[in-house]
């Protein structure tokens, strides 16, 4: 339990993470209902689950599932993950429900740049905090070992087509005259029968074994867990072709924004993962035909590297609450959800899950209903909107928010006038979750600045909306006890029935799908395409990708494109100036705009905090 609240300033997060005394992980698990034979200990605070629970529970009866999602926020967050600890505290240590949190393992990339941490925050954290912000159990590292072999396999491959003759390539394959599990799937792909690989006809030979990729082609770049702007665009191959292959332009991205995190996060088990991983496209041959990462034969290898990532990580809040944390991408550049998994095995352990979708509802939340949703089978009964009353201020005009800076005078002193226009970006986001036959409860995640009239104008103006009530939050500063009035309006709403509805069909075309989120989530006035752009939504037509869901790689900052234009915005257009295919995620993701997949890290980044107390081996700085 974490230390009593005292009057006066709220600690640092590390320090009241630091001076909770934290209860051991299997008697976690065992108050949860998990055996001690369905996990895998990672020391006593923290525990991998095997999928099997969600087997043996299979007829159980499900728990209410409930999505915290935000307003468009500010740089510096609106305390959506904080919200979520706190209602699952208050659910959970002080109104006696069996609940559960589910919710993502942060990046490394904003931990050590100007972000911070995803753990929460004040009295509102998982534990242990440094675990959670840092490697955890490993699974970013087994993301970016597992994309960066398929990067390697891509250039592998490109040399030795290009050096070894048609016969020379097939005796590299197959030395043993053996098949390989990797080589026979491509060989049943391309309906080639034989006993044995010596068997197959020359002409099969080379179809089998010839990739003839297109290095103009290429989609696939590395990626590493760092915020890192110097990678974005870069060359290998560098230094002769006979030993370091061919020189090509490439870049990285950051570890989350990697196809294979977004994998882990919708596939629905070992065999879903295999079948997905598989079916990852690189690039395409010289011919417009896709390559895969079947293919390549490194599906299988790359299997392997995330078996144990596959499993959900059990973890605890501050108040002793259970809590999944699993996969981890951004939401304006994936679908922005922690894993089906995770929230499969909690609804049948718990009466009520808390999950959380990254960003605002125009982003994480559309994605969470139209991708994650219909995978997983699973539909929430609630949305908890998390707002404060800085953003809306600054949603309104009043002045300008800057991480790493203090705020602007005017958005700590009283403005109703500025509250009342900025709250119209409340409003939008009520409908659009609205769109989905959802109730929505509005959480006013409250800082000491903020005054009585402006709570009370927010409360009028999200009842107005639709909103099934709007209720101060003080979790940061109080813990659970900071949340009971939300937690009770979140357990009134889930007892009222959903009439839950997709947003679109997936046999929708491509533009349909993304003129439909433009036009009803974003308010968009309509949706231009570049020529490139066009080329390839011809071509996933053509290729069968056409009934994917749509993933829009979008900034946060904005209902719009423009991370400038605040409030509700109208009348723009939105630019599509590429879209590309995650084909074994199950979606396809046009970017809207300029956006990155490698932030930078800013001039004075969090890691100058971070150092290690070696006396004591207690981790200083982290927030």
């Amino acid at each position: 339990m974490a230390a009593k609240v005292k009057a006066g300033k709220v600690p640092s997060d590390i320090v009241i993470a630091q001076a909770c005394k934290m209860t051991p992980i299997a008697r976690i698990a065992e108050d949860a209902g998990i055996l001690p034979e369905e996990m895998e200990f990672y020391g006593n605070y923290k525990a991998k689950v095997h999928l099997e629970v969600r087997d043996r529970l299979a007829k159980k009866s499900q728990g209410k599932y409930i999505d915290v999602t935000a307003i468009t926020p500010t740089p510096l967050g609106e305390g959506k993950t904080t919200t979520t600890v706190g209602l699952s505290q208050a659910m959970g240590a002080h109104l006696k429900r069996r609940v559960f949190t589910c919710i993502r393992q942060p990046s490394m990339g904003p931990t050590f740049g100007i972000k911070g941490g995803a753990a929460g925050g004040g009295y509102s954290q998982i534990v242990p905090m440094e675990d959670f912000n840092l490697h955890l159990t490993g699974d970013i590292h087994a993301v970016s070992v597992a994309h960066n072999l398929l990067a390697a396999a891509i250039d592998s491959r490109i040399m030795h087509e290009r050096q070894l003759s048609d016969r020379g390539l097939f005796r590299a394959l197959f030395p043993k005259d053996e098949w390989t599990p990797s080589l026979l799937r491509r060989a049943q792909k391309l309906g080639i029968k034989a006993r044995k690989p010596s068997e197959i006809g020359e002409e099969d030979r080379e179809k089998l074994c010839r990739l003839d990729i297109d290095p103009f082609s290429l989609t696939w770049n590395r990626v590493v867990d760092i915020s890192d702007r110097a990678l974005r665009e870069i060359v290998v191959g560098l230094g002769g072709k006979k030993d370091n292959g061919y020189p090509r332009e490439t870049g990285f991205d950051i570890s989350v924004a990697s196809e294979i995190m977004a994998i882990l996060a919708l596939a629905t088990g070992m065999s879903d993962l295999r079948e997905r991983l598989g079916r990852i496209v690189i690039g395409t041959d010289r011919r417009g035909s896709p390559v895969s990462a079947e293919d390549l034969g490194v599906a299988g290898a790359l299997t392997v590297l995330m078996k144990d990532a596959m499993l959900p990580n059990l973890m605890q809040t501050l108040e002793g609450t259970p809590a999944f944390v699993h996969a981890g991408p951004f939401a304006n550049i994936a679908h922005g959800n922690n894993s089906i998994v995770a929230d499969q095995i909690a609804v049948k352990l718990a009466d009520y899950v808390v999950t959380e979708s990254g960003f605002g509802a125009d982003i994480g939340m559309e994605k969470f209903m139209n991708i994650k949703c219909r995978i997983s089978g699973l539909t929430p009964n609630c949305v908890v909107l998390v707002a404060t009353v800085r953003a809306l201020k600054m949603h309104g005009g009043c002045g300008r928010v800057v991480a790493g800076k203090p705020l602007p005078p005017e958005l700590v002193e009283e403005n109703l006038s500025a509250l009342e226009k900025g709250a119209a970006n409340m409003v939008k986001h009520i409908q659009t979750a609205r769109l989905f036959g959802v109730p929505v409860v509005v959480a006013i995640n409250t800082f000491s600045t903020d005054t009585k009239n402006e709570v009370e104008l927010l409360r009028k103006l999200a009842a107005q909306a639709g909103a099934e009530g709007a209720y101060r939050c003080e979790h940061w500063a109080r813990g659970g006890a900071g949340a009971i009035e939300l937690a009770e309006a979140v357990i009134a709403a889930c007892d009222k029935k959903s009439e839950f509805k997709f947003l679109y069909p997936l046999d929708s075309t491509i533009k349909q799908k993304i003129e439909t989120i433009a036009t009803r989530v974003y308010g968009a006035a309509g949706v231009d395409y570049v020529p490139e752009a066009e080329a390839k939504i011809a071509l996933y037509e053509k290729l069968g990708y056409g009934k994917l869901p749509i993933c829009m790689a979008k900034t946060h900052l904005s209902l719009s494109h423009n991370p400038a234009l605040k409030g509700v915005p109208t009348g723009f257009r939105v630019p599509v100036r590429d879209i590309r295919a995650s084909v074994g995620a199950g979606f396809l993701y046009p970017l809207l705009g300029d956006m990155r997949t490698m932030p930078g890290l800013p001039s004075r980044p969090a890691f100058y905090d971070v150092d290690l107390d070696l006396k004591s081996g207690k981790i200083l700085g982290l927030f």
